[in-house]
Formats: structure tokens, sequence, C-alpha cells
């Protein structure tokens, strides 16, 4: 059986610079308690490894208010506004390692947002990436994650309205949900805000999976980059499987399977990528 393994898989730049951020900070102070502010990245195994050494997670604003020394750790998501202001507050000691891309996003909807224009975020509201973007709008903030959504949306006609996006978005579905703004009922300025890591894994993961017989992405439970291959994939082969680790493949392929494709999310060790590729290799 042939492998095929997606060129652009597994950890991303802001994924890589904020899991090294954070193993950077243990060598550097030992004996000081290491925190993340929510997990550093969507991925169980890396997370779980950071606690083995001693690094804790701070699930919200109440863990927070309790830590009264150490070092936190912004995860690569970001985080709200307000968060910064009440580690100063306390005068909590912290290593920025918000991505890049997603600081972008901010100084972008804090700006468009301070002249006045209304904020659309097209992702999900869940995601703990748009609850930090939301947080940078001093005016109307709203959220959408499809073009229905975007459709019934409540916003007055000729309003100005700034557009920008999850980083992790499918491309596709934000181009459809940006369609629903019309410039004949709104005055829309777009920032396409996707990072270019998710555009090129989400092109690549596309193309294989039209090509195989069966396609793997891997991923975290809670990855939405990793989700989106998954849907993205699961459109174009029908044999399509989502897993995390080795441990979750249980592959029942027919006989006719030739050609396999494996994918893998932003938030995925090279070292998992591997294992699962060399298992798929020598088993099948």
């Amino acid at each position: 059986m042939e492998v095929i393994l997606a060129e652009h898989a597994g950890f991303c730049f802001g994924v890589t610079r904020a899991v090294d951020v954070v193993y950077d900070q243990i060598k550097k102070n030992k004996g000081k308690k290491i925190y993340t502010y929510g997990p550093i990245i969507h991925n169980e195994t890396v997370v779980a490894d950071l606690e083995k050494q001693g690094v804790s997670v701070i699930e919200g604003v109440e863990e927070l208010k309790k830590v009264t020394e150490g070092i936190v750790v912004i995860r690569s998501h970001g985080i709200r506004k307000e968060i910064y202001e009440i580690m100063e507050a306390q005068g909590l000691e912290y290593v920025d390692a918000t991505c890049p891309f997603v600081k972008r996003i901010h100084d972008i909807v804090e700006k468009e947002s301070a002249n006045g224009k209304t904020i659309v975020v097209v992702g999900s509201a869940k995601h703990p990436e748009v609850d930090g973007i939301v947080s940078y709008a001093t005016g109307p903030v709203f959220v959408v994650e499809s073009p229905e959504e975007a459709e019934n949306l409540k916003v007055s006609e000729g309003t100005e309205i700034c557009i920008v996006s999850q980083t992790t978005f499918n491309t596709n579905k934000f181009q459809e949900t940006v369609d629903k703004f019309s410039d004949t009922r709104y005055n829309v300025n777009v920032v396409n805000t996707i990072c270019s890591a998710t555009e090129e894994r989400q092109t690549e993961a596309e193309a294989i999976a039209a090509k195989v017989d069966a396609m793997i992405v891997i991923g975290g439970a809670h990855s939405s980059n990793s989700r989106k291959l998954y849907e993205i994939c699961s459109k174009k082969c029908a044999n399509t499987y989502f897993i995390q680790t080795l441990d979750d493949l249980h592959l029942e392929l027919p006989k006719a399977v030739k050609l396999v494709g494996i994918t893998a999310g932003a938030s995925t060790p090279k070292n998992i990528i591997e294992e699962v590729q060399n298992h798929v290799r020598t088993i099948f």
C-alpha cells in the first residue's frame, strides 16, 4: 500500500513558537512555578507532557485571580484584553506566546472599531481565539460561523463593516460567508486573516483526499483547524478518519484500498505523525 503524507502537516510557526516558549521557561526558571493560561495548544499529548514537568493550566479568570506568584505563559490562541490587565494588577510575571497572526487581528479589530466600524468575526464564538479577538472591539461586534448566520445578522443598511476571520477557519466557507455582506447594502472592508499555514494545509489536504482511497487526519479533539481538515477531506474521500494518536487508529479498510493519505492539524507533534505513517506502511 502506498502512503502520501502531506508536506504541510503538523506544527505551524505559531504553535512551534508557543510550545518552545513554555519549554524555554521551564529550563530558565528552575524552582519557579510555570502556568499557561488555557492549554498552550489544542493537543492533549503536549499538554500532558508539560504537566509532567510541573506546568499547570489556568482554566479561567477565577483561577487566575488565585495565582499569587510564578510565570504565566499566554497560549498561542491569545487571550481577552482584560486578562492582561488582571495579571498586571496582581503583579504577575507573564510571557506572551500569542501567535503573531492572531495579534495582527487584535490590532485590526482595535483600530477599525475605534474608527467607528462594526466588527464581524467569521469563526466559532466558543473558540478561545475568537473570544480573545472580540474583546478588542470597543463598539458593536458580531461573530458568525456560516453563510446562514451572516444572512440572518441584524445590521442596518449602510453600516460600515470590517470583516475578519478566525485564523483557522475554512477558506471556502469564509468566502461564502463574506459574500452574504453585499456592497450594495453595507460599506464593507474585508480582511482575510486566515493564516497562510491554514490555507496551505486545507488546499493540500483537499487535493490529496481527492485522489486517495482512504484519508487519515491527525489532530487534537478540540483543535479547530484539525476539525476543518476532517470536514474538507470527508467531502472528497468517503473513507476519512479523524484520530488523535496511533491508539485511535482502528482501520477496517476494504481490500481495494491501495492509496492512503495522511495529514495533520497545526497542533499535532511530528512524532505522532511519524508513528501513524510508519504503522500504516507496516501493517497494510
